[in-house]
């Protein structure tokens, strides 16, 4: 039977996890601090479970720099559950803000009107925008936008989701491109003469189809100070969450599973903007959105950000032991990095990356990367061998298990080879990766 240090595990997620974590996660799970009960068994609303609540959060505003307009939330439900809450949040967003704006024009109109006469105009107005102007923009690139935007259409209708881009069609019909900013069809903000979307969506990094915005999208950059204004955007980083340095400032929501790089599954992290939450933008009452009926909203409570945030992700049982796990996954960059913040973590990723992608690019006969060059994933290398051949790939992956190299099957939806390349992933695993590649492509495996 294998050591943990013979095994070098490349799988997608869950995900391999630092050692130090695993070993003190053992300890704690049995018994945390010399408490005589485990972290899985003491109560979420006690002081030790605050404390951890309150360690994780700061560890994550350090690495993130994140601002004190923004709120971290921990729920869960994984990034299948942000899907359909992101929708359910911004779309209360989206008609909260009509109704005030609909609600002040009619009394600027009529001072005097009769408050239930108001409540009535108000619900047309917001009956006939909903009907003719709401609309929810969604960034396909990849697998997991895909299930977002198929989501998104479930919810609310088709009608009202705008696949802004679709990068199939730019691509013989499969995923491995990001089409040029200037070919999206964005809906047109109010700046830009048009009436705006509820929100915009990307996936930043496709774990299925190896596909990574390789930088924020500039057709995506806040141009002015009032929010209403601009796009909301949301972006679901669950496979490349803390691998590299984003400006939190430009985004309303983010959201990541834990699973990849700073946890166990059962943590969905949730960082959104503090002015689309009470009482900057109050949730609209769910009477209100019952007679608007809107598909997906009111949505679930556990899903409502309002709520979570008001209960400090308290407001349902939260895994105590699952966040401590990323919080010590956090802490530990924290101590690593210093001053670098998770652009030291930025740095190791980029060499791993690029390690992997030097050998397969060095042996083209044998191996072809599958997303084109300028969108390549950090986190995901997704390749095949000799041009998708069953039997080789089949042999590729015997004879890396061999070597102990696991975890390396692509998806089952694409095939091919997958090598997750997680922040938990140490240097010394990808170089023996690297050298198989070598080895196999030479003919010496």
């Amino acid at each position: 039977m294998p050591s943990r240090q013979e095994v070098a595990y490349f799988g997608a997620g869950p995900a391999p996890l630092p050692t130090s974590v695993i070993e003190a996660g053992a300890k704690a799970f049995v018994n945390y601090n010399d408490s005589g009960l485990g972290l899985a068994e003491i109560s979420h609303r006690s002081p030790t479970a605050n404390q951890i609540l309150a360690d994780t959060k700061a560890s994550l505003t350090t690495l993130l720099d994140i601002p004190d307009n923004y709120e971290i939330l921990f729920m869960q439900g994984g990034g299948s559950g942000e899907f359909s809450a992101v929708v359910q949040n911004l779309v209360s967003v989206f008609v909260e803000r009509r109704r005030r704006r609909a609600e002040a024009n009619i009394l600027k109109a009529n001072p005097n009107e009769d408050p239930a006469r108001v409540e009535e105009l108000v619900l047309e107005r917001l009956k006939k925008e909903i009907d003719e102007e709401l609309k929810l923009d969604y960034i396909v690139t990849g697998s997991w936008s895909l299930k977002a935007s198929q989501e998104a259409a479930r919810l609310v209708g088709p009608k009202y989701v705008n696949v802004a881009v679709d990068a199939r069609k730019a691509n013989d019909g499969k995923f491995g491109k990001i089409p040029p900013e200037e070919t999206w069809s964005l809906t047109p903000t109010r700046r830009e003469g048009g009436k705006g979307s509820a929100f915009v969506y990307f996936c930043d990094n496709e774990t299925v189809d190896g596909v990574e915005f390789p930088a924020f999208p500039k057709v995506l950059e806040p141009q002015g100070e009032d929010e209403e204004d601009e796009r909301l955007v949301v972006a679901d980083m669950s496979s490349n969450f803390l691998s590299r340095k984003v400006d939190v400032r430009k985004y309303a929501v983010i959201f990541a599973g834990a699973q990849k790089n700073v946890g166990v599954t059962g943590i969905t992290i949730v960082i959104v903007r503090k002015s689309l939450l009470p009482p900057q933008t109050a949730t609209p009452p769910a009477s209100l959105l019952q007679k608007l009926n809107i598909g997906g909203v009111p949505g679930p409570i556990v899903f409502d950000y309002a709520t979570i945030a008001k209960n400090n992700s308290l407001y349902n049982t939260l895994p105590i032991f699952n966040l401590w796990v990323a919080g010590q996954v956090m802490a530990e960059l924290v101590n690593t990095f210093g001053t670098k913040k998770v652009s030291g973590q930025e740095e190791i990723a980029a060499r791993k990356a690029q390690l992997i992608y030097a050998a397969l690019d060095k042996y083209p006969h044998v191996y072809h990367v599958v997303p084109d060059k300028s969108v390549r994933s950090r986190m995901n290398i997704c390749f095949r061998v000799y041009g998708g051949d069953a039997d080789k790939e089949k042999e590729f992956l015997a004879g890396a298990e061999k070597r102990l190299l696991l975890g390396l099957k692509g998806h089952r939806s694409v095939g091919g080879i997958r090598a997750s390349n997680y922040n938990a992933v140490p240097l010394e695993n990808v170089e023996r990766l690297v050298k198989y590649l070598e080895d196999y492509a030479t003919g010496q495996y």
